[in-house]
């Protein structure tokens, strides 16, 4: 039975990973953590799931929730780093008077050091999955691949970029970008893999994109179901070439 984690889990995008991934009859078991499981009642209410307290800016917390994981499960065959913010404030920095040392200290603390840190402490269990995923493979000597997902943006592509602006957002989430990819080269190496990706979930109805939802148009704002069922359905068809790639909701191949 496939075991997985989804880290960020108490709002948005996480919390529909988890509902999503807990109704499938092939997970066993699914973790989610949070900073505060107390308040988590929706979490702490579907089956299957176990709520744990992780922190992403605490490395401290990141390390105890690994060791209580492993003692839980023999290993994790799918992790999804979810946490992010936009900035301290809940907007973007429009030019560069806006930008802080606070503010991007922060940003990035969430977005790219704290994912980074998960993918320290939960890659030995991600190396002992079960392979149960079914990630293609071309290698006869390989014995499976479990699957590190590390939710990026699409402003995060330098070569997307052509409004400027955002400048914590953009930046750290270019930055985890490089550590997807890092990431995919040294989790690559040796019999149990670890495919890592980056997924794009498009512009969701989230509380972080909400300030911004009146210059989206309506077809282009994805419910949070939406956005996960279009996420799911890349992980599901994931081969081992496809590591250290970032995708867009719709399958196709984001550069950054």
């Amino acid at each position: 039975m496939v075991a997985v984690l989804v880290q960020g889990a108490s709002r948005g995008l996480g919390l529909q990973f988890v509902r999503a991934l807990a109704a499938r009859d092939s997970v066993g078991a699914v973790v989610a953590t949070c900073r505060q499981p107390e308040q988590a009642d929706e979490l702490r209410a579907l089956p299957k799931v176990h709520v744990l307290p992780l922190d992403v800016t605490n490395e401290a917390s990141v390390r105890a929730a690994a060791a209580q994981v492993s003692r839980s499960v023999a290993g994790l065959d799918l992790l999804i780093n979810c946490s992010a913010m936009l900035h301290p404030s809940g907007r973007g920095e429009t030019s560069l008077r806006d930008v802080s040392a606070e503010g991007l200290e922060k940003t990035f603390m969430t977005n790219t050091f704290g994912p980074l840190l998960v993918a320290k402490h939960f890659a030995p269990l991600l190396q002992k999955g079960s392979g149960a995923l079914g990630v293609q493979s071309t290698d006869p000597k390989q014995k499976h691949a479990s699957i590190l997902v590390n939710m990026t943006a699409k402003v995060g592509s330098i070569g997307e970029n052509i409004l400027g602006g955002w400048y914590s957002y953009r930046m750290s989430k270019a930055a985890l970008n490089m550590a997807t990819k890092n990431l995919s080269i040294e989790l690559g190496r040796g019999r149990n893999k670890v495919l890592c990706v980056g997924l794009h979930p498009g512009t969701v109805d989230t509380d972080l994109s909400r300030p911004y939802h009146k210059n989206v148009p309506k077809d282009q704002l994805f419910s949070t179901q939406k956005s996960v069922d279009c996420l799911l359905s890349i992980v599901d068809k994931l081969a081992v070439v496809d590591t250290g790639k970032v995708f867009v909701w719709s399958g196709d191949p984001l550069p950054f």
